[in-house]
């Protein structure tokens, strides 16, 4: 008994284990992880530290080079990247793909901590991995006309946070911006002099006021009592009346030289959020969290909460990252369902036959279940590229199905004698051996593709993966139980139904009149080949290339950075404009800003920040046009302030990679005074290219400083030392925070500070009195000189070699046209002198490195496909002819994106590499007819009559399941469409190379073929 009878023999069981399988896939999507991005673990660690305040250049010398040798050590380490700004230092270690992050992570903090006794007294670091977890999933903003910003700050820290932090798959929840709560403690310089006191003095005074400390134990009556002394403050005028000195005169009070005064911390920071100050907090998920239940989960716990938050107060929701993932899923379902209905429609007019066409129907949902399963077996998840794998495999699927149905509806109807189950039963069994080679042909492409790395091999892993596993089981699906549904369902009538109708046998007649005065002369076969080669060149030279598919992710980052040294008023002053901006377009529905701060969570310079802005659903205008207004109307109205605009996506890859922009030209010289002069004269060669925008010259410079220089001889004269001398100037310019009271949940610090109007100028600090320990008064000027000094450049070293970046954007042009003519202008203008050495980087080298991957992934699959062609017919020269269709199908999918302005980037080219195996796919299914025929001299023609029902239904239900991908219909979509063009694009091309140039080339390369078909 064959395999095939055996299978039907156990239909009902077979039919029951696929549908339990189905069955358990609809369960398990709604357990599946649901994320925007696959689970990718970048090979990047971050290493922060903070050596104080020290010049630039003393911090690479003492902290950035010690510590970049001592990572480098570290097996796995590709390349290290370090900034170093004044007493700051951030250091990029890239390890190799692949590579456990976690084990990088605990060595890159082990060989830190093993040099830190060598680093300068008082370094501190931070070492954390990368990962999508970095940015939140969902972030909400505080306002309020009614309540104070320290009031918003304490809701959300001491309300909303824990009670936000226990929803399922929230690793933290950050909050941005507000006011921290302080008792000011102003001190009269005066006052203090007359009682001759220090400021120290006073704060040492309140701090041993305020003590809560277990001072012993005491055993009585049978009990154990913890001795505490409580001297905490507990009413406001306490603090008022701290005994500051007892003399035989009296006592000093605080109140006697000072005002006490609720008020805030001193602020670097700025938030707002649509015109008003804010408070943000941000949800962060856990990596395995399911990014759709979080947000679902945040939004019940708010409205369970609701009452907790006082009147007026109003929380808004200025990102939510499960929009984006819930319209991804929407447009990826009604991408399936009409598909589904055009494939259904495909098949009803060429098979006429409503029975078939639902079977092969139901082969979809049925499979896209069964991958489900799969996909939670393998701990994946639901996101933008295994969602784009279900879409763009539905046409592959169906595929299967329809050659299969195909087949047994003609063996059905062309055979006369026997029942209809007996000729489905032979029909399966006969077309066994076609459908496995046919489905191996498309399902060993992704075999290469698990070998590739990089940030294409991170998100199209995940891609490759879902339409591989939804191929194999559409094979057994379209092997066991199409057959098996076709035999319990096909009817005798159903075999009576007429094979070919008039259209049918007109369109046979033409074809086998001119594939006869092809097969007299193959080598014509020439005439349409050349013509398809030169289109194809043409295309290939003018195509745009790429990296990532753009997407209209519906918002966009603003990156800004005023001159370096600016206020934060002034900062902020220039940033209203922006608001302004902002609020008349008319896209625009929300945003928040952040300055001194990030949208990650970094601290940064007070003239630097983001926002991030939402624009309103659709119907609007296109988010590049929007960005473009945007961009031109800040860089019109508000000179001076540098600003960058991008995508979540693009935002979150570049700091995941360290590369954020598109073109960034690395230059490599000791010379100094050389990296000062010459990027300035690059960035401002390359902005004159069409197409580049917001370019930089990669010189940051530090903001301002005021340097205190301690004449060590004075100060000693003077009876203080210069530690002595910067203590006293930390608490005049900084104030000291002595001790903290608690109220409720919060500690709030009691800060000993000086009048604003003693400390604003650099002349009052010059005549700021000192107590030497005699108790006589001195002004700072008599130990020190008060040196202003223009902000340092940050240091940039790339693999320990001292480096300037010059960096741009791309805004109406693809990324690989754009660079080219940089690389011309830069070689035409000679700005670069021959001794200073330059390199690209930034996502044109990402774009490289991903494009040799493929092109190697690319002669893999050819090869893996000449390899199954030699196995199925042991024939090199047959084998040779069926691999020149698929590779001239390539020059198909060269037009197809040339013609559709479409990009030639990661997902295309993936496209261009699967249909080698789609059409190798259909070759196989012309071929296989071909051998079954018994020996005729119009084999060749007859295959294809045979055959050109089958070939053309699985090209046009193909290129209709993939029109809602190529059309870009829905959110996400724009991801998989250059991929759903290209293989669109192969399939119009495979029609007549596959009918008209195949046989034409198996004459040519089987002489015995050739000589049979003559007539």
């Amino acid at each position: 008994m064959s395999f095939t009878a055996w299978a039907h023999s156990h239909a009902r069981s077979i039919l029951f284990l696929l549908g339990t399988l189905a069955l358990a896939g609809a369960v398990a999507s709604f357990s599946l992880p649901v994320g925007l991005f696959p689970q990718v673990s970048f090979p990047r660690v971050r290493i922060t530290l903070d050596a104080g305040d020290r010049p630039a250049e003393q911090m690479t010398v003492e902290v950035t080079t010690p510590v970049e040798e001592a990572v480098r050590a570290i097996p796995g380490v590709r390349n290290l990247r370090s900034t170093t700004s004044r007493g700051t230092s951030e250091i990029s270690a890239n390890f190799n793909w692949g590579e456990d992050m976690v084990s990088a992570m605990l060595q890159c903090q082990s060989q830190v901590n093993k040099i830190l006794p060598s680093l300068p007294s008082g370094t501190l670091f931070e070492v954390e991995r990368m990962d999508p977890t970095v940015f939140p999933v969902i972030a909400y903003s505080l306002t309020s006309d009614s309540h104070s910003l320290i009031e918003l700050r304490d809701l959300a820290l001491y309300t909303l946070r824990p009670a936000l932090s226990t929803v399922s798959g929230v690793a933290r929840v950050s909050v941005q911006g507000g006011r921290v709560e302080e008792y000011r403690v102003t001190v009269d310089p005066d006052k203090l002099q007359s009682f001759k006191m220090t400021l120290a003095e006073v704060a040492s005074a309140l701090s041993a006021s305020n003590v809560l400390v277990a001072v012993g134990r005491l055993e009585q009556y049978d009990k154990l009592y913890l001795v505490v002394s409580d001297t905490r403050f507990r009413k406001f005028d306490q603090i008022e009346h701290t005994v500051l000195r007892s003399t035989p005169d009296g006592v000093v009070l605080l109140d006697d030289i000072a005002t006490v005064e609720h008020s805030a911390e001193p602020q670097w920071v700025r938030v707002t959020a649509d015109g008003h100050d804010a408070v943000l907090f941000q949800v962060y998920q856990q990596p395995s969290g399911n990014t759709v239940e979080i947000a679902r989960g945040i939004k019940a716990k708010l409205r369970e909460i609701r009452k907790q938050i006082p009147d007026g107060v109003k929380i808004a929701d200025w990102y939510d990252q499960s929009d984006l993932i819930i319209a991804s899923e929407h447009s990826t379902r009604d991408a399936i369902l009409i598909g589904m209905v055009l494939a259904a429609f495909v098949l009803l007019i060429f098979l006429r036959d409503w029975k078939v066409t639902l079977i092969a129907i139901l082969t979809v949902p049925a499979v896209l279940a069964a991958t489900i399963v799969l996909l939670y077996v393998l701990k994946m998840s639901f996101n933008i590229m295994t969602l784009g794998g279900m879409a763009a495999a539905v046409g592959l699927i169906i595929d299967d199905a329809i050659v299969m149905v195909e087949h047994i509806v003609r063996r059905v109807r062309g055979m006369r004698e026997g029942d209809p189950r007996s000729r489905v039963l032979s029909a399966a069994s006969e077309f066994t051996n076609p459908l496995a080679g046919s489905s191996a042909a498309t399902i060993i492409i992704f075999t290469p593709l698990a070998f590739l790395s990089g940030v294409a091999g991170a998100f199209f892993k995940t891609l490759s993966l879902t339409m591989a596993a939804s191929l194999i089981i559409s094979f057994i699906v379209a092997w066991l139980a199409v057959p098996i549904l076709c035999a319990n369902l096909l009817k005798r009538k159903d075999a009576e139904v007429e094979e070919r109708g008039r259209f049918t046998r007109r369109v046979h007649e033409v074809y086998r009149e001119n594939m006869q005065r092809l097969l007299r002369q193959p080598r014509f076969v020439i005439i349409f080949l050349v013509p398809l080669l030169l289109i194809g060149f043409v295309a290939f030279k003018n195509v745009g290339s790429g990296f990532m598919p753009v997407m209209d992710e519906g918002g966009f980052i603003l990156d800004y950075i005023s001159p370096p040294g600016t206020s934060l008023a002034e900062t902020d002053r220039l940033l209203r404009h922006v608001e302004s901006v902002l609020q008349e377009t008319p896209e625009v529905q929300t945003y928040s800003r952040r300055t001194g701060l990030q949208l990650g969570g970094g601290v940064t310079e007070a003239n630097t920040g983001d926002f991030f802005v939402r624009l309103k659903p659709f119907p609007r205008r296109g988010i590049e046009e929007v960005m473009n207004d945007v961009r031109d109307e800040i860089e019109k109205h508000i000179p001076g302030l540098q600003v960058e605009l991008l995508q979540l996506m693009e935002d979150l890859i570049g700091d995941l990679t360290s590369v954020p922009q598109p073109i960034e030209i690395k230059l490599y010289s000791d010379d100094e005074q050389l990296l000062r002069t010459l990027p300035p004269q690059v960035a401002d060669t390359i902005s004159k290219v069409r197409g580049v925008v917001e370019v930089k010259n990669g010189i940051v410079p530090a903001g301002d400083a005021l340097n205190i220089q301690v004449d060590r001889v004075k100060a000693g004269l003077e009876g203080m030392d210069p530690e002595a001398v910067t203590k006293a100037l930390s608490d005049f310019l900084t104030g000291n925070v002595t001790t903290h009271v608690q109220q409720g949940p919060k500690l709030i610090g009691v800060r000993v500070w000086i009048p604003r109007d003693a400390r604003d100028t650099m002349r009052n600090i010059d005549n700021l009195l000192l107590r030497a320990p005699d108790g006589h008064l001195f002004p700072l000027k008599r130990v020190a000189t008060l040196i202003p000094l223009s902000g340092q450049p940050e240091i940039m070293r790339d693999d320990l070699k001292r480096m300037v970046a010059v960096t741009a954007r791309i805004s109406g042009r693809d990324l690989g046209s754009t660079v080219s003519d940089v690389k011309r202008t830069l070689t035409k203008s000679g700005v670069i002198p021959n001794n200073v050495l330059y390199t690209f980087g930034g996502l044109y080298e990402q774009q490289q490195i991903a494009f040799r991957g493929l092109t190697i992934i690319l002669i893999a699959a050819i090869l893996l496909i000449f390899l199954l062609l030699l196995f199925l017919y042991e024939s090199f020269r047959v084998a040779f002819a069926m691999l020149l269709v698929p590779i001239f199908a390539v020059a198909g999918v060269f037009f197809g994106l040339w013609v559709t302005g479409t990009e030639f980037n990661i997902t295309s080219r993936m496209g261009m590499t699967m249909i080698v195996g789609i059409v190798t796919e259909i070759a196989i299914f012309y071929y296989s007819e071909f051998r079954s025929l018994p020996a005729s001299d119009d084999r060749l023609i007859l295959a294809g009559i045979n055959r050109m029902r089958a070939i053309s239904m699985t090209a046009f239900a193909a290129i209709l399941a993939l029109m809602p991908l190529a059309l870009a219909i829905g959110h996400g979509a724009a991801m998989q469409q250059p991929l759903a063009i290209a293989i669109i694009a192969g399939l119009i091309f495979s029609l007549p190379l596959v009918l008209i140039v195949l046989p034409a080339l198996l004459a040519i390369f089987d002489p015995k073929a050739s000589a049979r078909s003559h007539l």
